[in-house]
């Protein structure tokens, strides 16, 4: 529906949007945050450049792979090998990563609001930084889970100890066979709980979250509530972006903000009811609680 709407870009300038964007947080009855990869990114979690060689040369080298992204996707030809990639992408992105200042800035705006977070992102950077567990939807999966490949079952596995012991035994870019993870059901190899294909497992602790975020949005959908989208692209607008701006047409009260770099923008029919913020959403954030 807005893919083809005609779209606004906010012709204020930079401060009177941050200025009119946290008087917003202030006063709304509450908050739905809608998190993308342009949040981690703006935390330093870049998955190419430096960061990525710091922790990838190797990789690099041998098989071509030129980004942590990319290399998720990588037709390596033995599980070994797979699991000497996943192993070491889990631990800098999940278990070794510190929590990153926008989160914990973005936790101190609306600590004291009734908020809820969806997000697409797979870090685990909104449980680091002390957001209630239990006002968060993670859409996508999560680093930190493991699930059958086949799947035989609607589980989930905690992945930690093995991922740290497969990161400290591989050698030559490749894990012992004896740590390749399997399913203790049906015995098949493990997978990345990603929502990448069909195979993706929705546990009942996914189905939980998601039962209270949609609660979360009918216990208020008539009243002022500020859909805060932050770093989201169009990999999977449907999630977010396009729900959120949905959700302000259908209600008179609500506002619709969106803080993105070179992509903040609104459709003309919530225009008068939106504030979009082209910048890094770190900064943003950081004015937004200092300023």
């Amino acid at each position: 529906m807005f893919l083809k709407m005609p779209t606004t870009r906010s012709t204020d300038n930079y401060s009177d949007k941050l200025s009119r964007l946290k008087d917003k947080i202030a006063t709304v009855d509450a908050i739905v945050i809608g998190a993308g990869a342009g949040l981690s990114a703006s935390a330093g979690f870049d998955y190419s450049g430096e960061r990525f060689e710091k922790y990838f040369a190797d990789f690099h080298k041998k098989y071509g792979i030129t980004d942590m992204y990319s290399g998720g996707f990588y037709p390596f030809e033995t599980l070994n090998e797979y699991w000497a990639w996943w192993s070491r992408h889990i631990l800098v992105n999940r278990y070794n990563a510190p929590v990153g200042k926008p989160y914990s800035d973005l936790l101190k705006a609306v600590s004291d609001k009734d908020y809820f977070v969806l997000t697409t992102n797979v870090d685990h950077r909104f449980q680091l930084a002390g957001f209630d567990k239990k006002r968060l939807f993670y859409t996508q999966g999560d680093y930190g889970l493991w699930q059958c490949s086949e799947p035989c079952c609607n589980e989930t596995f905690d992945n930690e100890n093995v991922v740290r012991t497969m990161v400290k035994e591989q050698c030559n870019m490749k894990i012992p066979d004896e740590l390749i993870p399997r399913c203790p059901h049906c015995g098949k190899p493990m997978a990345m709980n990603l929502r990448c294909d069909d195979n993706f497992v929705q546990d009942e602790g996914w189905y939980t979250a998601a039962e209270r975020y949609e609660e979360f949005i009918r216990r208020h959908r008539n009243l002022h509530i500020l859909f805060l989208e932050l770093g989201v692209g169009f990999n999977t607008p449907g999630i977010i972006k396009y729900p959120f701006m949905q959700m302000t047409a259908e209600n008179p009260k609500a506002i619709y903000a969106c803080i993105n770099m070179n992509g903040a923008y609104a459709p003309d029919k919530i225009a008068d009811r939106a504030i979009c913020i082209d910048g890094d959403i770190g900064k943003a954030i950081e004015n937004i609680i200092c300023g």
